[in-house]
């Protein structure tokens, strides 16, 4: 058997290759993590033939939409799993064949309602339901205490004790893995056995929100995009112009560019590039006709901090506005640089 196990930060992924027939399956990507995946597989020889999720990722954010998309694999979840992108479903029992790899699906819900484990033989790679010194938490949609009792001690728990687990996160980082017997024996949730005691316990634990909680479950949830992504996308199909040569073109020639502020309008009026146009983001699509009639004029789009100004830029592109480019930058970064100021 192949075998990587792939940290970033307190995420675990697990790519798992077959040696006789070169197939593999990959546990719990991460989408920042997409181009060491790709790289892995070719340096093993191996092909891909499943992308597996363990549950709704509420941390970060799950490359098993891009990965399924790029490689043309199926994304595989549990039943309950309300991704619309998930190709294959698999319900408590049923095993996963990649080659000569054989994957039991374990419902093990209470982290969340979708939450499995995948058993085989040796290991199990046991999601967020157990951890390494610890279980996943239960406060998070669709989580249960008492759900999670159950997967614990009535399934994961009764597992040979040699068997390897591999979770789904190691915030720690204390080690690879652990063992069912280790666990029993040293996690100091399961020694809560009493199913009252240990939901009291679970619903006592005061732990703060993960930092990307509401984007991750919207975009692991639905399918779509990060902040990020829109962002990158936005930038690869968007020309930049520097904030040096934004200051010349102002302080020259500049009867052939228009430069269009989309802040909104407190932030316009403390202080704006000499010359710069008001039209904020919120209204450029409905304002746009009026306010820019020429398709061919020279724009650059100015924002705070230079993130919003890119998206405008792109979206002025596609509509017809091809000469549309964006600052490298902000209003902040050109404060900062001492560059002149109207108000």
């Amino acid at each position: 058997m192949i075998f990587e196990q792939v940290a970033t930060g307190g995420c675990q992924s697990y790519l798992v290759g077959c040696e006789s027939t070169q197939a593999a399956v990959l546990i719990d990507p991460e989408l920042s993590r997409i181009d060491h995946y790709r790289g892995l597989l070719n340096r093993h020889g191996l092909t891909l033939k499943y992308v597996i999720d363990t549950h709704t990722h509420a941390d970060h954010f799950s490359a098993g939409k891009e990965l399924g998309k790029a490689l043309d694999v199926p994304v595989v979840m549990h039943r309950l799993s309300p991704a619309p992108h998930a190709d294959m479903r698999l319900d408590d029992g049923e095993t996963l064949i990649a080659g000569g790899l054989k994957l039991k699906a374990l419902h093990t819900p209470g982290h969340t309602r979708d939450s499995m484990s995948l058993f085989m033989g040796d290991r199990v790679f046991t999601g967020d339901a157990l951890l390494i010194g610890g279980t996943g938490r239960t406060d998070l949609p669709t989580g249960d205490p008492h759900q999670l009792y159950e997967s614990l001690f009535e399934v994961l728990l009764r597992l040979p004790p040699e068997t390897l687990v591999f979770p789904a996160h190691d915030y720690r980082q204390r080690r690879s893995h652990s063992t069912i017997g280790a666990e029993i024996a040293e996690n100091p949730r399961l020694q809560k056995r009493d199913r009252a005691e240990f939901v009291a316990m679970m619903q006592a634990l005061d732990l703060s929100a993960p930092t990307h909680l509401t984007e991750a479950l919207r975009t692991n949830m639905s399918g779509g995009k990060t902040v990020a992504q829109l962002l990158s996308e936005a930038a690869a199909r968007t020309p930049f112009m520097s904030l040096e040569e934004l200051k010349d073109r102002i302080g020259g020639n500049s009867r052939d560019l228009i430069v269009l502020d989309i802040r909104e309008k407190d932030a316009f009026d403390a202080g704006r590039a000499p010359g710069a146009r008001h039209l904020p983001r919120g209204q450029l699509e409905l304002r746009v006709n009026g306010e820019l009639p020429d398709p061919t004029a020279r724009i650059v789009t100015v924002c705070e901090f230079g993130k919003i100004s890119t998206l405008a830029a792109a979206t002025l592109r596609e509509l017809g506005y091809t000469r549309a480019v964006a600052l490298d930058g902000g209003m902040k970064a050109w404060r900062e640089a001492g560059y002149p100021l109207e108000n």
